[in-house]
């Protein structure tokens, strides 16, 4: 990645222009069987309409919160680097009730409803499917978000220093998210491009979210993100390392 890169969708953009191809981020959800690989073209093109859908439809901006009430889940990785393209606050697991826009999984939308501002609900259903039925209250992300542009160009320019994340009630900028994932990579066995880590981690810690996404993606590496991972055993696990060519684990 280029060292100039401040923003994580400056790494993104990076990413794009380098290997557009490659895999970027490949989900697992060991409860229903569920595999999706997205490549870099594929993430970026989501990450855009997504952001589109955030920043126009939605009316956020710099400065406002958004609650991501998500597991740790290919659309949640998604909504982050949307958050850091419009420039707004991605506010992990936080108080609907205090934030401008509430992003809800079907399992927090009685949290959600505590939201006063535009409320959105994902199904997490696989291939990225529609509620069966909508709920009441909420746009369905996967009814709005298609018919988004696939270019975002955001309206006020996004400020490196400027509050980008909340996670485990610390705030980061989105200049400290780079470096840190930067600087922790290492750690995490991300050794640059090439390598390819599997988590099987939450995104409600920094740890979580960086072994899980920011890692990969401030060295040229990619994800193996894996949900309920508890479910699968020692055999099948070794073996999906083999079989992803995994470098790294994170559990």
């Amino acid at each position: 990645m280029n060292a100039t890169d401040r923003t994580p969708a400056d790494l993104l953009r990076s990413a794009l222009a380098a290997d557009p191809g490659r895999p970027l981020v490949t989900f697992y959800d060991d409860a229903t069987g569920e595999r999706v690989e997205l490549s870099v073209a594929t993430f970026a093109n989501w990450v855009a309409k997504t952001a589109n859908l955030l920043q126009g439809d939605l009316g956020a901006g710099p400065g406002d919160r958004v609650a991501l009430l998500l597991p740790a889940h290919w659309q949640t990785a998604v909504w982050l680097l949307a958050c850091s393209s419009v420039g707004v606050v991605a506010d992990m697991d936080g108080d609907a009730a205090a934030a401008d826009v509430v992003v809800s999984g079907p399992d927090s939308l009685d949290a959600a409803r505590a939201c006063g501002g535009e409320r959105v609900a994902l199904a997490l259903r696989p291939l990225g499917g529609r509620f069966p039925e909508v709920p009441g209250g909420f746009l369905d992300y996967a009814v709005e978000v298609p018919g988004q542009g696939d270019r975002f160009v955001p309206f006020s320019p996004v400020d490196p220093e400027g509050a980008a994340l909340i996670v485990a009630g610390r705030e980061f900028s989105s200049a400290e998210v780079v470096e840190r994932a930067r600087v922790e990579a290492t750690g995490l066995g991300l050794a640059g491009p090439g390598s390819r880590i599997l988590s099987g981690l939450g995104f409600d810690t920094w740890e979580g979210l960086n072994a899980g996404l920011y890692g990969a993606l401030a060295t040229g590496g990619s994800v193996v993100l894996c949900r309920n991972l508890e479910v699968l055993g020692e055999e099948s696990l070794a073996k999906r390392i083999e079989s992803e060519r995994v470098t790294a684990v994170a559990r």
